[in-house]
């Protein structure tokens, strides 16, 4: 099963080629290894870039959907209610 973002299978970004499937009768030409290992590469690269573009895209899709409605700028003091914070200290006077 391909990934949406790499469009490649886990097996074919790993190993280079895909899952042998039983007794499909291929020709297929073994490249040499300097070859199969510069493709190897080129192929983890892509993957690695079209995660970042995927993980680029849900980061914009959930923050535009978010929003600051109190008006909150990094840096501003603010008072928190403790009220269901709970730690292991003796006494409330300590948190």
């Amino acid at each position: 099963m391909k990934h949406m973002a790499t469009e490649c299978t886990p097996f074919k970004l790993n190993f280079g080629q895909h899952l042998w499937k039983g007794n499909l009768t291929v020709q297929t030409e073994f490249p040499k290894l300097e070859e199969f290992l510069i493709g190897l590469q080129k192929s983890w690269e892509e993957a690695t870039k079209a995660m970042g573009m995927a993980k680029e895209m849900m980061k914009r899709q959930f923050d535009e959907k978010r929003q600051n409605t109190q008006g909150l700028k990094e840096g501003d003091d603010i008072w928190l209610e403790a009220k269901n914070i709970h730690s292991n200290r003796p006494s409330k006077k300590l948190d």
